[in-house]
């Protein structure tokens, strides 16, 4: 009974703050003005979206579009659509799919490659396993491998301590901050106003945020969005806080041998190994070189000021797992690293709701390094719930927070 009360307070707060929104427009003639500030992968689609309804949108950024410092930039970003038996997160892939197509097919740009991903589990694979038939039923493919085929379609690997090996065949990379930028022209055809500066909320009073200064001017908006990554819990401490906790998450670049076409997209595919520690890495994409992460949660970050060079330690463990996983990248040469950040929620869901205090102000965040490609359905949800009203999932509101006291990440959830 009072989850129900709840729903409907909820939704009629929503219908009165749109009937609210419809009548100030309505008597000036004017499509709705929303400031989106953040330019980064959920900002930009949320500002694409919106203008594409017809708002009237200005998106704001600190530094660009996919900047170094933001949560969306870097080389690349896999996309996958393997999510346990989360159908909330694998209908946003199979919808975040088609949308960056679009992105893709308008800018002629290879900002895709299709690579697949092979998931290799040291121990219980319930989390590939218990995503099975819900992958099935949305056109995803996973193919199971026995462990001596997969040694023989991938010799660059060993696949000593692997128990199970999973092939999900829709999979692939996506260029970071090059789809940022897309993203922001296209917003800028579509009609959107971009600028870079520095924006702070403004004062909310009886229920609203009355603006926001840029760069010491003052923005004036109907609706504001907050898509502001790390970030986000510096601008709303009593709201977010340090609920969003950055940390420092290293990326090193390896050298692949010369006249080799083995660590290229069409003979290796993505791959994470799925153990104690979560180490994924990419092919040798573009040039760039053969990519190695550890998902395990870093130190805590300053995005703004931190430093960002890689640390000896990182380096060291990363030849480590090489060594043991991909030997004949041993000894490769480093060709680069980066320092960049998770913006992690306490459970590893997003953040996608209206401010508690101030109606018209939306905040989202919490992409715990998995949200980059969910992006455009992200864009598209928020955009719908401000301009009609969709309810957002309970699993991406703010109020779950406040009642969490452990933190855990996407794949602590493996059934």
């Amino acid at each position: 009974m009072r989850r129900k009360k709840h729903r409907a307070l909820r939704v009629s707060a929503g219908k009165w703050f749109l009937l609210t929104l419809s009548r100030i427009n309505s008597t000036q003639g004017e499509s709705p003005r929303i400031a989106v500030i953040g330019a980064g992968a959920f900002g930009g689609w949320t500002a694409l979206h919106l203008q594409r309804l017809g708002a009237r949108v200005e998106l704001i950024d600190a530094w660009g579009p996919g900047n170094a410092r933001s949560s969306s930039g870097g080389h690349t970003r896999i996309i996958r659509a393997v999510y346990g038996t989360d159908r909330t997160y694998v209908e946003m892939v199979k919808r975040a799919f088609e949308l960056w197509d679009e992105i893709r097919l308008s800018t002629g740009e290879p900002l895709y490659v299709e690579t697949g991903l092979l998931w290799m589990h040291r121990d219980d694979d319930a989390y590939v396993r218990s995503s099975l038939p819900l992958l099935e039923s949305l056109g995803f493919p996973v193919e199971k491998l026995e462990l001596s085929k997969a040694a023989r379609r991938y010799p660059q690997i060993d696949f000593g301590g692997i128990k199970s090996a999973w092939l999900e065949k829709k999979a692939g990379a996506l260029s970071a901050q090059r789809t940022c930028v897309a993203v922001r022209d296209a917003f800028e055809r579509a009609g959107g106003t971009y600028r870079t500066a520095s924006a702070k909320p403004g004062p909310i009073i009886n229920g609203s945020m009355t603006g926001l200064l840029a760069d010491g001017s003052r923005v004036e908006a109907d609706v504001y969005v907050f898509a502001c990554g790390p970030w986000l819990g510096r601008l709303f401490p009593e709201v977010v806080g340090d609920r969003i906790l950055p940390t420092r998450q290293e990326v090193f670049y390896f050298g692949v041998p010369s006249g080799s076409e083995r660590y290229e997209p069409h003979q290796l595919p993505i791959w994470i190994d799925f153990g104690p520690r979560i180490i994924y890495g990419l092919p040798d994409i573009h040039g760039r070189g053969f990519k190695v992460a550890d998902d395990t949660r870093g130190a805590p970050f300053d995005p703004t000021d931190g430093d960002r060079k890689a640390s000896a330690e990182g380096l060291a463990y990363a030849r480590h797992f090489l060594g043991e996983r991909f030997p004949e990248l041993a000894n490769a040469p480093l060709l680069s690293a980066e320092v960049c950040q998770y913006e992690n929620s306490p459970d590893g869901n997003l953040i996608i709701d209206q401010h508690p205090g101030a109606k018209n102000v939306w905040l989202l965040g919490g992409g715990s390094g998995h949200g980059f490609k969910l992006s455009p359905a992200v864009g598209e949800m928020t955009a719908e719930a401000i301009l009609s009203g969709m309810e957002i999932p309970k699993m991406f509101r703010l109020g779950r927070l406040y009642k969490m006291t452990k933190r855990s990440t996407q794949f602590d959830r493996k059934k």
